[in-house]
């Protein structure tokens, strides 16, 4: 039988993920039947074979699948329902306060990336292109990681979004989050106030405790920023905490790298993670268990603006099976 290839080529904002769920979520075809292919030695990358299906994908890479004639795979369009899952939870003539949901980006990160947040925005309020800071996300003062999900507030001015830089800067801004992480807290509450920096390898690093310690993370936050992470403990389940999280500071995956060093991951994370754990459940998620859910600010009249939302359907269904 003819057999055809069908190729992939990664992308930066799809690094870092687990070829398994990247082929799931960019195919039609289910993640057994992938994990089957890779087993048969149908699925390849840069012209080798995989050994595993949890093999991390990297920039650059090239992913070969064999299809027979009647197996035909559609590669599903980039167009997704995410952004139709954007909320509006409120709008005055200054700002947006939006609900993000996981999957989406923030804001581009290249110049084809046309689903994100701040395109869909630009789009419902064309007056916002002409705003700073740059014209690929412009009103933009802050972000949620990609997977990550909830409470963002967008500029809809220059005053505004002036005005809020200020208090991202003077870490006046309230954030909170729900973040599930695996194992049980030691501590009921307390702080992690790690360093953070980018590690040789490209990934944010935050000096670690107990056995993680190594000589090379040590090196790679010795000039690392400061990072400060509260937590308080809201419920212990058999093999899981769920926090309550606060920041004051923004580093680029400060939660999940905090907690990583801190030995109890997010699950759901397939970046910031132990490989020594059982993440079974994780992969059954589909996502990191890490929802912006309060927001706090002042607007221009000096008033505080205070926002709540509850958990996502699919967070909150996966706390209920754990119960």
């Amino acid at each position: 039988m003819k057999t055809n290839l069908k190729k992939i080529t990664i992308k930066e904002k799809d690094a870092n993920q687990r070829l398994d769920i990247f082929l799931a979520e960019k195919t039609k075809i289910s993640r057994s039947q992938i994990q089957k292919m890779i087993k048969n030695r149908q699925i390849k990358i840069n012209d080798l074979d995989v050994k595993k299906n949890g093999q991390l994908l990297n920039e650059k890479d090239v992913i070969k699948i064999a299809e027979a004639e009647k197996q035909k795979i559609i590669i599903k369009k980039e167009k997704s329902n995410k952004l139709a899952k954007v909320k509006i939870i409120a709008e005055t003539d200054d700002y947006l306060v939006v609900e993000k949901p996981s999957g989406l980006l923030t804001h581009p990160t290249e110049a084809e990336e046309k689903d994100t947040l701040s395109t869909f925005l630009q789009k419902k309020y064309p007056a916002m292109k002409k705003l700073p800071p740059h014209k690929n996300r412009p009103g933009i003062v802050h972000r949620l990681d990609k997977d990550a999900s909830g409470l963002l507030v967008v500029a809809k001015t220059t005053k505004m979004y002036n005005h809020l830089k200020k208090q991202f800067k003077e870490r006046t801004v309230k954030k909170e989050y729900s973040v599930l992480v695996h194992g049980i807290m030691e501590k009921n509450n307390g702080e992690i106030d790690f360093p953070i920096d980018r590690g040789s390898d490209g990934k944010m690093v935050a000096r670690p405790i107990m056995k993680e310690t190594t000589l090379k993370n040590i090196k790679d936050t010795q000039n690392g920023k400061d990072a400060f992470t509260e937590f308080e403990v809201e419920k212990k389940y058999a093999r899981y905490s769920l926090l309550n999280v606060k920041i004051s500071t923004g580093r680029t995956n400060q939660i999940r790298v905090h907690m990583l060093a801190f030995n109890h991951p997010v699950v759901g994370d397939m970046l910031y993670y132990n490989k020594k754990l059982n993440r079974k459940k994780d992969q059954d998620l589909g996502r990191i268990f890490l929802h912006a859910k309060k927001l706090s600010f002042t607007d221009l009249n000096g008033k505080q603006q205070n926002f709540k939302i509850d958990l996502p359907a699919e967070l909150q269904n996966f706390l209920d099976k754990l119960s």
